[in-house]
């Protein structure tokens, strides 16, 4: 027989014990458990229903700390100013909001137009709202103040209640611009209160036939310019600290061409006209048109409303934080009623000016307050200065600003590949948008999306799951009294479905369920990682000085001819464990954690940090309720991974049904760190792997066997 046979007969044999033995084992592995129904199961487990606690009682208690709660919560500027990390914060909220006011001034002066207004009213939109919202907002980001879709509104209504033709004069048939101005700005106010209507676009296109050739001219070499100055920014954006200001350049440009040249007398262009100087004292608004507006005032409402939630929920789940709903609406209510007693219109966010605000290094609502001042001085002294800027400019600086509304048609494509429920609501929307006015349209929309909201969703309801004794069945401890939580390892189950309304519901629950605070404990953690890493720095910094300091000396040394080379080697060896040891010496000296840490593997763990641990190393999410996913609920879910891994606990999934893991993968769920096998077809298999597998924390002294 040939060596190479007898080699194979051997694997061959190897493999059959093998298999054999693997099979022997299976038919020895035998678990038996009783089958119960739900009666037997609650008799096992004692179920027991749950006893309310009566919200009413709470609402009636007063302590200090109750009214000192409810300050902070209304006025949050309390909360977070006195924590503002001035020397880590201040200069990007001072570049980002001088970068927003450079945007807001042409924007407020431009959409005052649309709103029927003169500019100097969208300046004052501009200032008074925006500090309003300072006070009393919660979005870091998001950027306060004139709005296009919120001017347009605001213009359908002045233009229809106070149209041209009522202040014709007698003599020569021209209109008394002042008494139409100030009738509008009478309706604008009242209208900020109540917040009031929609446009009406037809009559734009009725009067395209009067119009003049000098303002399409200039209209038409404006926008140019200003895309051309968005496409540099766009391209050189990563090599810029700030964007170009294209709109304010262009206002001052077009400006002094107009001034020059003398577009209004020449060629019959329109220009912006008197801005007086200085701020204008309160009025009340006239209450008797509060009849015409209160029916349709509530459109507004909805839409600013809807723009600035959007934008600040965005926002605060790309940076970690949070945005109270009901306080947005408090600070924005708050925005345009004291708007209005100022004289303002109507505003909400713009979408334009809160990416620059993000971009651009903005922290805290800081930047809003510098950019209301920077538009406070403009008021004050400056504006005149822009009396004959053409408003064919800010015509074209607004229709380009339309360019992000546009670009959201591209959002149809991926909204087909992830979600096409979300897809079926943006169509009805935009087509009940278009055929019905933005008012009716807009209620038809959030009609039909409560419609199927009732249709895939339940009152929710939150629960940490233990198992039954002598069962892989899990459920909820509070109501069965004789299941246990495993050690080491938290489940938790919502009764619903997650999505965009109740996300954040759910991992706000999800994390106090768990019995710590996840935010606190990783912005501590960040915090002395950032002060260690500042510490390493110095520390390299001195002892690169020093070498320096050592290399300018120039000693010289003097070597013997029979001096071997290894002796060489071996005195430059010593030197360098010396230079070693003495750098190691002072490394130790100033650790903040002392022995522990030296001899920590990993100098980012809690433990290292001195931080306390979790009292458990894995969280597993019952899923079994997920019907369907949508992209905040994708957006919540890479969300809670992210959070508890920063607190060194690993998170599972568990009883996902089939479509639901489709929509996870359409939605690019899974990737590098977050795998299939954090997927599991149960609970109990999801708990037996987290035992198996404990990433960090405290041992579990439950064995697999055991369950």
């Amino acid at each position: 027989m040939e060596p190479s046979e007898a080699s194979g007969q051997r694997d061959t044999q190897a493999l059959l014990s093998t298999t054999q033995e693997m099979e022997l084992r299976r038919r020895d592995y035998h678990v038996e458990r009783p089958l119960l129904n739900q009666k037997q199961l609650e008799e096992l487990g004692r179920w027991s229903s749950v006893t309310g606690t009566h919200q009413w009682r709470t609402w009636l208690q007063c302590s200090h700390a109750r009214a000192r709660a409810l300050l902070l919560q209304y006025l949050p500027v309390l909360a977070w100013l006195p924590r503002y990390p001035v020397r880590d914060w201040l200069l990007g909220d001072l570049l980002s909001g001088l970068s927003v006011a450079i945007m807001q001034l042409p924007q407020g002066l431009a959409y005052a137009l649309l709103a029927g207004l003169p500019p100097v009213f969208g300046l004052y939109s501009s200032f008074y709202p925006v500090f309003i919202y300072f006070l009393f907002g919660t979005s870091r980001h998001i950027s306060v103040g004139t709005f296009a879709v919120m001017s347009v509104m605001v213009g359908s209504v002045t233009e229809s209640l106070a149209p041209d033709e009522d202040f014709l004069q007698d003599l020569n048939s021209t209109v008394n611009e002042t008494a139409r101005d100030a009738a509008r700005v009478q309706l604008a106010s009242a209208l900020s209160v109540l917040v009031g209507l929609f446009q009406t676009l037809l009559e734009v296109c009725w009067k395209l036939p009067q119009s003049v050739v000098g303002t399409m001219v200039t209209a038409l070499v404006a926008g140019v310019v200003l895309v051309v100055v968005k496409l540099l920014n766009d391209k050189l954006q990563q090599h810029l600290p700030l964007p170009i200001p294209g709109e304010l350049l262009t206002l001052i440009g077009a400006t002094g061409i107009s001034y020059g040249v003398g577009l209004k007398h020449r060629f019959g262009v329109d220009v912006v006209g008197d801005i007086p100087a200085g701020l204008i004292p309160p009025v009340a608004p006239n209450s008797q048109l509060f009849a015409k507006l209160v029916g349709n005032a509530f459109a507004i409402a909805v839409v600013g409303f809807a723009i600035a939630i959007s934008l600040g929920k965005i926002f605060a789940l790309r940076h970690g934080y949070r945005v109270d709903s009901n306080q947005e609406l408090v600070a924005l209510g708050l925005s345009n009623l004291i708007g209005g007693v100022f004289q303002c219109f109507p505003v909400s966010c713009s979408m334009s000016r809160s990416l620059v605000q993000e971009s651009t290094g903005g922290n805290t609502q800081v930047a809003g307050a510098v950019s209301s001042l920077f538009i406070l001085i403009i008021i004050v002294k400056l504006g005149e200065l822009f009396q004959d800027l053409p408003k064919a400019v800010l015509a074209a600086a607004i229709i380009v600003n339309l360019k992000g509304m546009l670009m959201q048609f591209t959002d149809i494509c991926s909204l087909w590949k992830a979600n096409r429920m979300d897809l079926l609501i943006w169509l009805v929307t935009f087509v009940a948008t278009i055929l019905l006015n933005l008012d009716l349209g807009l209620a038809a929309a959030v009609a039909f999306s409560l419609l199927l909201v009732v249709f895939r969703t339940q009152l929710p309801h939150y629960s940490i799951l233990g198992q039954v004794p002598d069962t892989d069945i899990y459920r909820d401890v509070a109501e069965y009294s004789e299941a246990r939580e495993v050690p080491g390892v938290k489940v938790f189950r919502s009764s619903a479905t997650v999505y965009f309304a109740n996300a954040e519901l759910y991992s706000d629950t999800l994390k106090q369920k768990c019995g710590i605070d996840v935010d606190r404990l990783i912005s501590r953690k960040k915090k002395l990682l950032k002060k260690k890493e500042l510490k390493l720095k110095r520390l390299l910094k001195e002892e690169k000085l020093q070498r320096q300091a050592a290399a300018s000396k120039g000693t010289s040394v003097s070597i013997n001819a029979n001096t071997s080379i290894r002796d060489i080697e071996s005195n430059n060896m010593e030197g360098s464990k010396a230079k070693q040891v003495s750098a190691g010496k002072e490394l130790e000296d100033t650790a903040a954690s002392g022995q522990e840490d030296a001899k920590a593997p990993d100098g980012s763990t809690l433990k290292a940090l001195g931080l306390p641990q979790p009292d458990f190393h894995s969280l597993v999410l019952d899923l079994g309720a997920l019907s369907f996913v949508d992209t905040v609920c994708l957006k919540s879910l890479k969300n809670i991974f992210r959070d508890f891994r920063e607190i060194e606990v690993e998170v599972y999934m568990a009883a996902c049904h089939t479509p639901v893991v489709t929509q996870l993968e359409a939605g690019h769920f899974f990737d590098a760190s977050i795998t299939k096998q954090h997927l599991f077809a149960s609970v109990h298999d999801a708990v037996v792997f987290a035992l198996q597998h404990p990433r960090s924390g405290p041992v579990s002294p439950v064995s697999v066997t055991q369950l």
